[in-house]
């Protein structure tokens, strides 16, 4: 029984935060902040989590062919398709994503971005920059888009590898 303190010890934090079901992201509008459309003013990451960083996408398909030349809303439909994309390969969610920060070459067509945005977030939203630019890496490019995530870490157990 010489281990029994030790064990006990290793898994009552284990088990407080399986308990807890509190959630990972933490999202807050300080009531002295403005209002937020589309975003949240402080998002924190609480407990054990992995951090992703996703390169910003541009309206690129598979191909590497640019998607929508001078449409706003098909060019922000490829980015968020390419961003769900991105997420799934790092075992993320749209609700894992802390901060975005969005670059748009034309200011007067960010609502056909946000439309497209508010569908993927809906009411979970990030910490968020969006900003106009005077270009991108290829002048038919008018929107990028890069995200931080942050995905819960869960007690894992990971075999020993054979050297």
């Amino acid at each position: 029984m010489r281990f029994g303190p030790l064990i006990l010890i290793l898994l009552v934090p284990v088990l407080a935060l399986a308990q807890s079901g509190s959630p990972h992201i933490k999202r807050t509008n300080p009531p002295s902040l403005s209002q937020p459309t589309g975003y949240t003013h402080v998002v924190e990451t609480v407990g054990p989590v992995k951090m992703v960083y996703i390169s910003g996408q541009i309206a690129f398909d598979a191909s590497g062919n640019v998607v929508g030349p001078g449409d706003m809303k098909a060019q922000a439909e490829q980015v968020f398709k390419n961003l769900d994309t991105a997420l799934k390969a790092a075992g993320a969610t749209f609700g894992d994503i802390v901060k975005m920060n969005s670059y748009i070459t034309d200011m007067s067509k960010a609502p056909a971005v946000r439309e497209v945005r508010a569908r993927y977030f809906g009411n979970v939203t990030p910490a968020s920059t969006f900003v106009e630019v005077k270009g991108l890496a290829r002048p038919e490019l008018m929107l990028e888009i890069e995200v931080t995530a942050a995905v819960r870490e869960g007690v894992r157990v990971v075999p020993a590898t054979k050297d």
